[in-house]
């Protein structure tokens, strides 16, 4: 434990000191739910919904640091320690691969945590928002999307070669789910079939859930994109355990 939290603090200071996170879990959220608040104000979801279309994009928002996070920052991270001889020095110390990716899940869970205060309070500052849901089964909701998202970062960062190829595999995942999932432009506002599209991405299924809970809607209706974030969470975190690459 004491190797632990000697590492967090370590990692965490290192990435404080860089900008990316900051801009792109911080202020891109707050800025997403500002222009939202300012485009569609109080208006109703559709035509007799019981609650605003901020209402219904409050958690899709609240995702956008989970993505940045976990399918940008953390695969890159840990690559770039790969690709800097880091990981091979730790290699014959006693600190072992899940400890080394638990440290970085650990602060990009608490971006994401921040993330999620800031855009809330922001959504009820400026626009009146209101929690429709239940906020032990949204904070239930959101650690899970969170968790399996950042295992895809856990995969790609555990066993991509070489830093090059771990920006790829990183921006061919973010970019898509970032725009098309519904984290930024609105499900709801796109053609059906970019919808059908985006029901492909994992983090299309998470917002469902988030959304779903978030609206105080049953969460029987949500039953598939629970399966997809537990399976995805169990499998990925396993194959970046099991190949995890030293050097």
């Amino acid at each position: 434990m004491k190797i632990f939290k000697t590492m967090l603090k370590t990692e965490l200071k290192l990435s404080l000191r860089g900008m990316d996170m900051f801009i792109f879990a911080i202020c891109m959220p707050i800025v997403v739910t500002i222009i939202l608040g300012i485009i569609y104000g109080n208006k109703p979801a559709f035509d007799g919904a019981g609650y605003t279309f901020l209402e219904q994009s409050f958690g899709a928002v609240a995702t956008i640091a989970i993505c940045a996070g976990g399918v940008m920052g953390l695969p890159l991270v840990v690559s770039d320690y790969r690709h800097k001889k880091i990981l091979k020095r730790f290699k014959v110390t006693p600190i072992n691969p899940a400890m080394i990716l638990a440290v970085q899940v650990v602060i990009y869970v608490l971006y994401s945590i921040a993330s999620l205060i800031l855009v809330y309070v922001a959504a009820a500052i400026f626009f009146g928002f209101r929690f429709n849901g239940s906020w032990s089964q949204f904070i239930g909701s959101y650690f899970l999307v969170m968790i399996s998202m950042f295992s895809i970062g856990m995969m790609v960062g555990g066993i991509a070669p070489n830093i090059k190829i771990a920006s790829i595999i990183a921006s061919v995942l973010y970019f898509p789910m970032l725009i098309f999932s519904g984290a930024t432009l609105p499900y709801e506002v796109m053609p059906m079939a970019l919808q059908k599209i985006a029901d492909i991405l994992p983090l299309t299924q998470g917002i469902k859930l988030i959304k779903a809970v978030s609206l105080g809607l049953t969460i029987e209706s949500v039953t598939m994109p629970i399966i997809v974030m537990i399976a995805l969470s169990i499998i990925c975190t396993g194959v970046a355990l099991r190949f995890f690459k030293w050097e």
